[in-house]
């Protein structure tokens, strides 16, 4: 049912009722508004988990569930979680689970080739703002057709990465002999055709994986293919509607918006699931320079991306073309209305000593992280104090009064700077100088006001900090 279509009684009719708090409302009228504007998760009620609130859970889910459904590939630590989206766009709830970012492969790939890109797959990684962002999936293409190789790939691939992996033939044959070789991995399978489909469907409910339904650019045939796995007792489906090259850009923004917006706003059956797009069709076309293949595949990326789609598989395995996409991708799946941020804490930068500077910054973790690798970076040995601001920048929580000189005194009792150095000076950043005089009362510290950026910080303090000012 819509969430508009919802009202907080029949939602609170359901509850616990017990006013605990432990969702973080005051009480669970509160807590069932939220839930209808999809503004929190039904496992945020602790109570209702428990076993005598089973069937209560089961209305609830049933009113509540995703309308996108969340489909699991792979087993173990690296298992993926597509789709399970609950809206449309970000600002109306969020987005949970990220879209999975697969490399492609062959069977008739050279075998240097073939382990550069696992290798590439595994050992892809980059530190932004405190995330890993990694790379998820191997997809394996047959294009011999031949069932032998295609197994010995499978086996390769399986003895070479723990990442989920998707398997593409859509010879029924072809597809069993490597199903062989990794049933236990439940991989995506790739894919149900109007051809097909039966052959297949055998195939996924065998060996317990899920499966892709495939109708290149005819939606209509791919929405009656989904139907059709429904009634054959499927439950974990993915949706593939083609990809078109470079010039057809408008054609794939269509038929994924399309195809969401049905899902989720009109509730049409047989759509709501997750989707598959693949940016590396612009390898299709022939290309003077492969780079321009690589080019034109990562703007599909980015733009599938932005357009619902819960899996891309991707040719190009240049840096350039993927760390675009795993930055798109990190900071469309965080929460638009909670701030990024870390903990508060004293971080030990370098070999501080009790006669090192003490330096200050807020929670929020793109100016955190920003801060402290200038300070690593300029090999300045100091603690650097993080306090709470509610994850806002210096100048936001100056003037939303989110960081005040009694938060900032607060911190430095709490976290005991005075037994870390001798001196009682405290370096603020600049854009906070208008603190200074009340931090300096609040906290009986004297205070340095330091550079507008974190970059002039080891020049402020080799040229102008004096820790024991007479």
């Amino acid at each position: 049912m819509p969430a508009k279509e919802l009202s907080p009684i029949q939602i609170y009719k359901l509850l616990p009722c017990t006013n605990c708090d432990e969702c973080g409302e005051t009480n669970c009228m509160a807590f069932a508004a939220k839930l209808v504007n999809r503004e929190a998760l039904l496992e945020e009620c602790k109570p209702l988990l428990n076993p005598e609130f089973t069937e209560a859970y089961a209305e609830l889910w049933a009113l509540l569930k995703p309308a996108v459904k969340a489909v699991e590939v792979g087993t173990g630590e690296n298992k993926l979680t597509l789709g399970g989206e609950y809206v449309l766009y970000r600002h109306d709830f969020t987005y949970f689970n990220q879209p999975a970012i697969a490399i492609d492969v062959s069977d008739e790939m050279s075998d240097e080739e073939f382990e550069t890109r696992v290798h590439v797959l595994n050992d892809f990684s980059y530190n932004y703002i405190g995330m890993d962002l990694t790379l998820d999936m191997l997809s394996i293409r047959s294009t011999s057709g031949d069932p032998a190789k295609f197994a010995e790939t499978v086996k390769k691939a399986n003895d070479l990465t723990r990442k989920p992996l998707m398997l593409c033939a859509h010879d029924p044959k072809v597809m069993e002999k490597g199903l062989e070789q990794v049933a236990d991995k439940r991989p995506l399978i790739h894919g149900a055709t109007k051809d097909n489909w039966a052959e297949m469907a055998e195939l996924a409910l065998k060996y317990g994986c899920p499966l892709v339904a495939y109708s290149p650019m005819d939606l209509d045939t791919l929405k009656s293919i989904a139907l059709t796995l429904e009634e054959y007792g499927l439950e974990d489906i993915v949706l593939d509607p083609g990809t078109q090259p470079i010039e057809h850009m408008s054609t794939n923004l269509d038929t994924f918006t399309a195809l969401r917006w049905d899902s989720i706003n009109e509730e049409e059956e047989g759509l709501g699931y997750p989707l598959l797009g693949a940016p590396m069709v612009a390898w299709a076309v022939a290309e003077e320079d492969p780079v321009l293949n690589e080019w034109n595949e990562a703007q599909i990326a980015g733009a599938l991306i932005t357009r619902f789609t819960d899996m891309i598989v991707v040719h190009g395995i240049s840096g350039w073309s993927l760390l675009p996409q795993i930055f798109l991708r990190a900071n469309l799946y965080t929460d638009p209305r909670k701030p990024v941020s870390v903990e508060p804490e004293v971080i030990t930068i370098g070999s501080p000593t009790e006669d090192s500077p003490v330096l200050m910054t807020t929670n929020f973790a793109l100016t955190y992280y920003t801060v402290a690798n200038d300070i690593e970076n300029a090999k300045v040995d100091s603690y650097l104090l993080v306090v709470d601001s509610e994850g806002m920048s210096v100048e936001s929580a100056v003037a939303g009064r989110k960081m005040t000189a009694d938060s900032v005194a607060e911190a430095i009792k709490e976290f005991k700077l005075e037994d870390m150095v001798k001196h009682r000076n405290i370096i603020i950043p600049g854009r906070s100088a208008r603190l200074s005089g009340e931090i300096q009362e609040a906290s009986g510290w004297s205070v340095s006001v330091g550079p507008l950026d974190s970059s002039g910080i080891a020049k402020y303090v080799e040229e102008k900090w004096n820790p024991y000012p007479e």
